[in-house]
């Protein structure tokens, strides 16, 4: 079959289902991943034939995004921070959003040699990984409470050639390290349960509701026992840096005044809710 035909099967068997614009992205990144032909090449060569084993693999895939399987999942990988990282369900797909986190820290730190950073929660490692690679005199250290996220995560390492130092733990259980850290950063799980209704539903039926949900009644629980291992672990004037929920930062920010941080400073993201949260321990 030739690209210019199941292009147009493709936007046919969709067209229901998601707009003009997210067609055109689904197919130009599943033919780039495929058969490495980028959007231009595709509008140069709509005569090219597609060969069997790769139709079959862009079946597949039509028939996953028909489910509402995103198509990081399909495809298995998705950007970040200029960077490609593996992922698959047993990680949540990296946001644009949390880039946002990740640049805060390196502003931050470009000037500060030989520092020492734990990333709470890593999932694919997209926060560790991005930190590493532009730090390379920084130790980087992450944590998940999943041995298969901590598996993507290594991967992800090898993948983009950086040192990290990985540990399975759960963090509402883990009180002590024997490194301290000059940076703890933490993207928690965040989202309340009363919170789902407004979520897409291919987040809902695809990604790890571990790292995505908290209770309605404690939806701070991952950052008070972060703020405390923090507190025992934390160089002097160490800083904690978070992603939160946008309607939860002034709360986060009282948290965090209650247990003894100061400078606490609230960052909006690209939509312009608040969703970065900053914290010094003194």
């Amino acid at each position: 079959m030739k690209i210019l035909l199941f292009k147009k099967y493709f936007f046919s068997e969709l067209s229901n289902s998601f707009s003009k614009t997210e067609i055109q992205s689904f197919f130009n990144m599943l033919i780039e991943h495929q058969l490495k032909l980028n959007r231009v090449e595709i509008a140069l060569n709509p005569a090219i034939e597609i060969s069997k084993t790769h139709l079959d693999f862009l079946q597949s895939a039509l028939s996953g995004l028909k489910k509402s399987i995103p198509i990081q999942y399909i495809i298995g990988e998705t950007a970040f921070y200029g960077l490609t990282f593996k992922v698959t369900k047993n990680v949540l797909i990296p946001r644009p959003e949390t880039e946002e986190l990740v640049n805060w820290v390196l502003n931050d730190t470009k000037n500060i040699a030989n520092i020492n950073i734990l990333d709470i929660g890593t999932g694919s490692g997209c926060i560790a990984i991005s930190i590493a690679k532009n730090l390379p005199n920084a130790t980087i250290f992450a944590l998940d409470i999943s041995p298969k996220a901590l598996e993507i995560a290594t991967e992800n390492a090898k993948l983009n050639g950086v040192n990290i130092q990985f540990i399975e733990a759960d963090i509402l259980n883990f009180f002590t390290s024997d490194e301290k850290f000059d940076i703890i950063i933490s993207n928690p799980p965040y989202v309340r349960e009363l919170e789902k209704e407004q979520m897409q539903k291919n987040v809902l039926a695809n990604e790890p509701h571990i790292a995505l949900f908290v209770k309605n009644e404690n939806p701070l629980l991952f950052y008070n026992k972060i703020a405390d291992f923090a507190i025992a672990n934390l160089k002097h004037s160490g800083s904690l840096y978070f992603e939160i929920n946008q309607y939860l930062g002034k709360e986060t920010v009282t948290l965090l005044k209650s247990k003894g941080f100061q400078n606490s400073k609230l960052k909006k993201d690209i939509f312009g809710v608040d969703r970065m949260l900053k914290a010094t321990i003194i």
